[in-house]
């Protein structure tokens, strides 16, 4: 019989082995971390979805009785709360995964937040006030500043911090409404009141409009002083000008223009119940519900996995002129309401 020969032993080969066994878990870890990631930015991409305003306000007043401004101010603490409290919470100030590289949300939430803070301050300047000198509403001056802190802070304060405190404040003024004891806390539903907020809607609205159908770039005439001889501007500008909006911000403005839409629908519905007596008097109503109909439109499913940008009537579709087309029928329906509720 031969005898076995020894196997040979080198040295430090168990130590390349186990930094073989680390290296391949520390593999693993880093693609199950990697899978993580992108299953928690596909759910934390979902926008929310649309919400009761009746039974939103039903909700928030907790058993007490319906009163005039509980569907508005309910409406608006619950929009703010969807910001923070949604799948993934606030995106728009993170600084880790998967939240550091998503951009539609973020995008839709400064959207949203836009016409939040634009609802803050009418409550404040105008449908907590009966007239231009009384005092303005103490939970309302909160409000309003709460609500305009920077929207991508992280720390010191974090945005999310100064938003809820915004939120705290509209419910106290909320429950100060709803108190039949408490005769200082009031909202007036009045045609000229709804009017002013719905100039600033106008404005947003024209603004989102014409960022969304510059996608495909556009040849526009500088009308910036029609109308008026003796107009003068800072800076002299071209007669004609092409405006487009870069290409890596076009699904930006369509995702912006999708939260501002959002948030606007939930508002008008409520505003049709609040301001029903002012909209049938001025037989208005229709007016409002045809603006909603419009911006439930801007909501419908986008299938595609991304937002399109096809050229005018060419083969592909342009999503972005698809929004602008709904936001934009909006917008002329609320200038012809804006001239009905200005009519004696």
């Amino acid at each position: 019989m031969t005898a076995s020969r020894p196997k040979m032993q080198f040295p430090g080969l168990d130590a390349w082995q186990s930094l073989g066994l680390v290296g391949r878990f520390g593999a693993g870890v880093a693609v199950l971390y990697l899978l993580i990631v992108l299953v928690l930015g596909f759910y934390w991409s979902s926008e929310p979805v649309a919400f009761s305003v009746r039974e939103n306000m039903e909700e928030k007043l907790a058993g007490a009785e319906p009163v005039v401004g509980a569907a508005t101010s309910a409406a608006l603490i619950r929009v703010a709360e969807t910001l923070l409290d949604k799948p993934g919470g606030y995106l728009s100030n993170d600084i880790s995964l998967p939240g550091l590289y998503l951009d539609n949300i973020p995008n839709w939430e400064f959207g949203a937040l836009v016409q939040v803070r634009d609802l803050a301050r009418a409550f404040r300047e105008n449908f907590s006030r009966s007239q231009s000198q009384s005092s303005e509403d103490p939970d309302l001056v909160i409000v309003e500043p709460q609500f305009n802190m920077p929207n991508d802070s992280w720390m010191f304060p974090a945005s999310e911090t100064e938003y809820r405190r915004g939120i705290n404040s509209m419910n106290s003024y909320l429950s100060r409404i709803a108190d039949p004891r408490d005769q200082d806390a009031q909202f007036y539903a009045r045609a000229d009141n709804l009017a002013r907020w719905l100039v600033n809607v106008e404005s947003r609205l024209g603004s989102l409009s014409q960022r969304l159908s510059a996608s495909v770039g556009q040849s526009q005439m500088n009308t910036d002083t029609a109308g008026d001889p003796s107009a003068q501007q800072s800076t002299s500008v071209p007669g004609e000008r092409v405006v487009r909006t870069p290409y890596f911000q076009i699904d930006d403005v369509f995702y912006e223009a999708r939260g501002a839409t959002w948030a606007l629908m939930h508002f008008l519905r409520a505003v049709e119940v609040d301001f029903d007596a002012v909209l049938r008097d001025k037989n208005a109503l229709v007016s409002v519900r045809q603006i909603i109909r419009e911006l439930e439109a801007s909501q419908r499913t986008v299938y595609s996995p991304f937002i399109l940008n096809g050229n005018g009537f060419g083969l592909f579709a342009n999503h972005s002129l698809v929004m602008a087309n709904y936001i934009s029928r909006a917008n002329a329906a609320i200038i012809d309401l804006r001239e009905l509720l200005n009519q004696g």
